[in-house]
This record gives C-alpha cells, structure tokens and sequence, in this order.
C-alpha cells in the first residue's frame, strides 16, 4: 500500500509540475500576444463611430500594425467583459502599446484632444477663424452662428444678439469633432467663472454687465500695456460724462473683415454705429473678448482728469487733459494714426 501511495503521490506532483509549467506557457504566450509591436514611434488615429463591433475594431487595429494577435485582443475584450463599454470618438494610439494599454483608451473614453490658445482682445470672426485652422470646425459661419444661439443668450442673460465679449480668452483643449455650440458655451462658462473672482461684478445685472464688457473690449484691442488699462479705462468714461465721442481707433479696426495695419483718416469716416469718431457714446456691443485685466480696468478704473491718449513709439501712450496738449503731442510722436 505505501509504495502504491508513493507512485500515486509521484504522479500527482508529475501532473501538478506539468500543470504549473502549463500555466506558465500560457501567460508567457499571453504577454507575448499581447505586448507592444513597437517602440512608440509609430502612431494612429482610431475612429470609432457609434455601432462599430469588437470584431470591427480589432481588424483595424490589426490591419495597421498595433496588435500581434487579433485573436488575443477579442479575446481580452470578452475576458473582461468590455464589448460594451468601447466608446465612440476619436483616440490616438501609438504601437508602443500594448493590447490591455490600447482597451484601456477605448474603453475609457481617452479621446484624442485639440488644444487652441485665443489671445486676449480676438473677436468672434477671430476666434471663427483659429478655430478653421485647428480643423475643429468646417467654417468662420459654422462658429458664429452657434455664437448667436437666441437660447444661448437667454440662459446666461446676455442682452445681446451674440457671444461677443463673452468668450473669455484662454487655452482650452476639447475632443475632435467637439460641436461649435459646445465650445462657445464652455467660452461663456469660463468667462462667468472668471468674473466671480472680481468682487464688484457680482453687484452688476446683467445690462450694466454688458456695459462693462463693451468698455473693457474697447480698453483690451487699445492697450498695448497692462497697467495702462485702468487709465484707458479712465479716459473713456470721462470722455461719456463730458458727451465727447469716444474717437476709439480700435471701434474702426472693428469695422474691417481682418485688423488693417494702420488707420487712415478715411477710415474715420466710415459711416456705421461702431464708428466713435462719428457717434457719441459706446459702441452697440462689444468690439473683442477681453481678458481678466481689461474687466478689472473697466470695473476700477484710475480717476483722472484725463481725456486723451496716443500710441508713442515705446508701446506706451501719452495721456493728455485737454485737445491742446494732444495736438503738441501727437507732433511729437506721430504724423499717422496708428492702432
């Protein structure tokens, strides 16, 4: 009986090495099914569109070079039941990669993402336009239309026909394929934001608001300086106590499809309602998005008993309190206006 044992006992750790080493061949072959093909160099931009299956996916997949086995990769997905949860988008991948890295993208959304930067003082033609050369949306139209959403302006009470003013300037970073109405309201969104941390706007209603952001445009496209806002700021409000048009050069850039170089004096008779060389207080609406600076100088502004400034050829502006003064200095530092 104890040598019967013993043979017994033999052949169940015989069977049990075999297994083991059985178990190690499969996860050996498992981790070679299912590792990198390369070294990352090579990448990819995988389009899943809503209803394509596993099977579609893993041959695409295959077929350009990021798996080694596609019968690994179905595999995967029904072992950790993930058929369901492959999401529609646009990802980037890369062959250094490997098949549970990839799942992971697809299965959790990681979209790929475009970043766009809008400068402070762009307009919404502007802003139309960087977001064409990024190729997040088809036209400058596309974007201003969804700019000009009568829903829109009700729902953050904007008394206005569009966004303008309202698309507060930063770096942002969306999916591809991201819809221009969506932009526009994440614009709107981050510019409230930004305007909670300004202790006097929270006082504002909305019309005196838009007020407030009509000036700052005007303060933000003719400031060359930051610490010179608040004076620009200054000026133009003293200008509209004394009934004295505006005459801001950057209401007239506003006029042109692109900003012009220069202004001419012709330019300053162009007949519109944004011309403040022609018409007396502030423009219909905002001429640009300005940033958080040009807010807080239309918000607190400097008092002085200033009325004009210029563009000196430093990137300063002199200021002057009286027509007399300005005259001398314009001599001085300009024969042209510039903007």
């Amino acid at each position: 009986m104890k040598s019967k044992n013993k043979i017994l006992l033999g052949l169940g750790g015989i069977l049990l090495g075999v297994a083991l080493l059985a178990l190690l061949a499969f996860f050996v072959t498992d981790e070679l099914k299912g590792g990198a093909v390369g070294s990352g160099q090579v990448k990819l931009d995988l389009s899943i569109e809503p209803g394509d299956s596993p099977v579609e996916v893993t041959e695409f997949l295959s077929k350009n070079g990021l798996l080694k086995s596609s019968k690994y990769f179905l595999f995967l997905i029904k072992a950790t039941r993930s058929a369901n949860k492959i999401k529609a988008g646009l990802y980037e991948l890369n062959d250094g990669m490997d098949a549970r890295k990839i799942l992971q993208v697809i299965t959790e959304g990681k979209v790929k993402l475009v970043t766009f930067t809008v400068p402070e003082g762009y307009n919404d033609r502007q802003i139309g336009d960087l977001l064409v050369k990024k190729n997040l949306i088809k036209s400058r139209a596309d974007f201003l239309q969804a700019a000009s959403r009568t829903e829109l302006m009700r729902e953050f009470k904007i008394p206005a026909a569009n966004a303008e003013g309202y698309l507060f300037p930063e770096t942002y970073s969306v999916p591809v394929n991201y819809p221009a109405d969506k932009i526009v309201r994440m614009m709107i969104k981050r510019f409230f934001a930004k305007l909670d941390k300004i202790p006097k706007a929270k006082e504002l209603n909305p019309n005196k608001l838009h007020e407030i952001v009509v000036l700052a445009s005007v303060v933000e496209r003719e400031a060359k300086k930051k610490e010179e806002r608040p004076l620009m700021a200054g000026v133009f409000l003293n200008r509209l106590k004394k009934d004295i048009p505006l005459e801001s050069c950057a209401t007239i850039q506003y006029l042109f499809d692109k900003p012009h170089p220069r202004i001419f004096e012709k330019d300053l008779k162009i007949v519109s309602p944004y011309n403040t060389y022609l018409n007396k207080g502030y423009p219909p609406g905002p001429i640009s998005n300005p940033g958080l600076p040009a807010l807080e100088a239309a918000l607190m502004p400097t008092e002085t008993d200033y009325l004009f400034f210029l563009l000196k050829p430093d990137g300063y502006h002199y200021f002057s309190k009286n027509f007399k003064e300005h005259a001398e200095a314009k001599k001085k530092y300009i024969d042209v206006l510039y903007d």
